[in-house]
């Protein structure tokens, strides 16, 4: 069986760094961005409200998705955030 796939967006509190990322268990992984739990690019600069998400049926979908997202400038991301979330809440409650 095939595992869902999510791709998602990260901001920091001044909504001035977008981080893209792409995982299985998207809450678990939301909750360890949040926590600081993995050292790494989101850790060091404080990158933990989830601005944005797609859900997919399989893995391999998102992380094609993540790729075509991590491929467009910084205003398609932004762009792409404003047409779901115009206000940058974070998201992660509703998960």
């Amino acid at each position: 069986m095939d595992k869902k796939g999510y791709v998602y967006m990260l901001t920091n509190r001044a909504n001035n760094v977008i981080y893209t990322g792409v995982t299985s268990t998207l809450q678990k992984r939301i909750y360890e961005h949040k926590e600081k739990i993995i050292d790494g690019f989101t850790k060091k600069y404080n990158i933990d409200k989830l601005v944005y998400y797609e859900k997919f049926d399989d893995i391999e979908s998102a992380i094609t998705r993540e790729k075509q997202i991590k491929g467009g400038s910084r205003n398609k991301k932004l762009e792409l955030i404003k047409s779901k979330n115009s206000t940058f809440r974070d998201l992660y409650g509703e998960l």
